[in-house]
């Protein structure tokens, strides 16, 4: 029997902090292995579970939990008197590093550099990357996102996980989209192949010879695809798609579409059309939320492995090409599987709201 042990309590921040010194290459081995301690500990295992886990014994386990509770992340990266090498860098220059490079920036530029801030803190540039390291701080990255102002998002929101999470029976379910303006393009030079030692390479320059629009329909459970090119992207392109997805369904089931709130999918006459096909049911995703149709994660497999390192010679030989992905796909098709529960996501989308309001 494993002896209990009161769980300690860890706020975002330091579980933040302490995730970042795990998953940080440079971090210091007797650093990382503090880390994993407070973080098994804040899961309420025992003491001498958590040593035999990190390979450690059990006093040093309990030696760091009441380091933490009495001081907190600081306290996990100080050695007791004489113990390792003498820090030649102070707590105090520590902070002064990790607080300029949250909350200022360098004159002239968007984001600090090991240099500047080294040039800045009078220090040196690999010291200012392992205090980057051991603080998960990665100034050059940027990720992007975009907050829905949908008055209705919870409700859109609710009702796609739900198909996802539990579609219907005797149905088929389906996320549209359209990917439009795909380019033609072709290089002005051929390029050189790969070979050992080097990348292959192509031209930097293009030449444009047309482009076409994509109409794909992901079945959510197989992980097929049904895909046709057209020139145009309007309501008569989009309702000639709705019947192909028509004829290739069998008729006995339900068609459930996920897509978003594009004007073509609204229009008049594709809602006389879909008046006439009572089997269609439409879910709409929230505005500025592409993010949960899931065929745009597959688009993103049709750009990263057919196109962007393709040459198309005329907007033909580009459709043959996307024909062809959408056919070896379909030859062995792998589904992507939602997981992220409605309260999973709203969870998610409250913490950055605080975070924006806080900053702003």
């Amino acid at each position: 029997m494993w002896e209990s042990a009161a769980t300690l309590e860890l706020d975002l921040e330091a579980r933040r902090t302490l995730e970042g010194w795990i998953n940080a290459g440079t971090s210091p081995q007797r650093i990382v292995l503090r880390a994993r301690i407070i973080l098994m500990a804040a899961q309420g295992m025992p003491n001498r579970r958590i040593a035999q886990t990190v390979g450690t014994s059990r006093p040093t386990v309990i030696l760091w939990r009441n380091r933490f509770a009495s001081g907190g992340v600081d306290a996990l990266l100080e050695d007791a008197p004489g113990r390792g090498r003498p820090a030649r860098i102070s707590r105090a220059k520590v902070k002064r590093v990790v607080e300029a490079t949250i909350h200022t920036l360098p004159a002239g530029s968007t984001h600090w550099s090991t240099r500047t801030m080294a040039k800045t803190q009078g220090i040196s540039h690999a010291t200012v990357q392992r205090i980057w390291d051991s603080h998960g701080l990665q100034p050059h990255r940027i990720e992007t996102f975009k907050l829905s102002r949908d008055k209705r998002f919870v409700e859109k929101l609710t009702d796609v996980v739900g198909v996802y999470l539990n579609p219907p029976d005797k149905a088929v379910v389906l996320c549209v989209d359209e990917k439009s303006q795909i380019q033609a393009l072709d290089r002005t030079q051929p390029g050189l192949p790969m070979k050992k030692g080097r990348c292959g390479t192509m031209t930097h320059d293009y030449k444009r010879n047309g482009t076409t629009t994509l109409f794909a329909a992901l079945n959510t459970l197989e992980g097929t695809v049904i895909g046709t090119c057209y020139p145009r992207h309007r309501n008569i392109e989009f309702r000639k798609f709705l019947r192909q997805i028509d004829e290739n369904i069998p008729a006995g089931l339900a068609v459930h579409l996920i897509l978003d709130n594009y004007g073509t999918h609204n229009h008049p006459r594709v809602k006389q059309w879909l008046a006439r096909h009572p089997r269609f049911h439409l879910h709409f995703t929230p505005t500025s939320s592409s993010w949960l149709n899931l065929v745009e994660r597959w688009f993103r497999e049709l750009t990263d492995k057919r196109i962007r390192r393709g040459a198309f010679f005329s907007v033909p030989d580009l459709i043959a090409a996307i024909e062809q992905f959408i056919a070896v796909n379909n030859n062995a098709p792998k589904p992507f599987v939602w997981k992220a529960s409605v309260e999973k996501i709203m969870a998610k989308i409250n913490r950055c709201k605080v975070i924006l309001e806080t900053v702003h």
